[in-house]
């Protein structure tokens, strides 16, 4: 039957091709090969003219990370550091409602945790220094991203895929204040911010803080490449 198909949320910027600079879709490659390693086909959804119909096609949906969610879906005015994108933040939002309520699989990363949140009816820390009092999950020099341990829920879905505890690089100033309807089953130790939730009425509806696509382990995205072939199976 193939692969299982995997739709992958792409961002909406300028970019350069050749000598052009063009307004395009596009997304890190990483994304895209942490899919395939983990034995999905990963297809790209743009943020112009969404519509539901999109999920007809695919398996499985993974939202990826990129701009700040705008605050005013949570009934805040934004932070000076908070920089947004409302049509991506519309086409998203629309998406994951469509794709939970129909019990498709959902993949969050980074900021697609965060709207994950706010979807469910949560709300977000809009700048992690003024409430942490540390950079240490967006690093403002050195390396790109930061690095911390996990630790997880025994018994939650995230506990059977990653373990007690798991190391992760971090890069990110926004952070879950409040999951809304989600399940926290994941904290930094260090400061307590949540870096996983879940929904466990649903078949995989998983969201995580960092970024496991630029890392060699892939096994979040084997157990969501998994739940997405499961639902294609029982479909056929």
């Amino acid at each position: 039957m193939g692969r299982p198909l995997i739709g992958l949320t792409t961002y909406a910027e300028d970019a350069r091709f050749g000598v052009n600079d063009t307004f395009s879709a596009v997304l890190p490659l990483s994304y895209v090969h942490a899919v395939h390693e983990s034995g999905g086909r990963a297809v790209l959804i743009t943020p112009d003219a969404p519509d539901a119909d999109v999920l007809d096609g695919i398996d499985g949906i993974m939202f990826t990370g990129g701009s700040d969610v705008d605050p005013a879906l949570f009934g805040e005015p934004a932070h000076p550091a908070t920089k947004v994108k409302p049509q991506r933040d519309a086409a998203e939002l629309l998406l994951l409602r469509a794709a939970v309520a129909a019990d498709l699989p959902v993949l969050g990363i980074c900021r697609g945790m965060q709207l994950m949140a706010v979807a469910y009816g949560g709300r977000l820390h809009q700048h992690l220094p003024d409430v942490l009092g540390h950079d240490g999950h967006r690093p403002v020099s050195g390396p790109k991203f930061g690095h911390h341990p996990v630790r997880l829920l025994p018994h939650s879905r995230a506990h059977a895929i990653l373990g007690d505890e798991v190391t992760v690089n971090s890069y990110h100033h926004q952070g879950v204040r409040d999951p809304g309807g989600l399940t926290p089953v994941g904290w930094c130790p260090g400061d307590d911010l949540i870096e996983v939730v879940e929904d466990p009425s649903r078949t995989f509806v998983l969201g995580v803080q960092w970024h496991p696509e630029d890392t060699d382990d892939f096994r979040v995205f084997e157990a969501f490449v998994e739940a997405a072939n499961a639902r294609k199976l029982a479909l056929r």
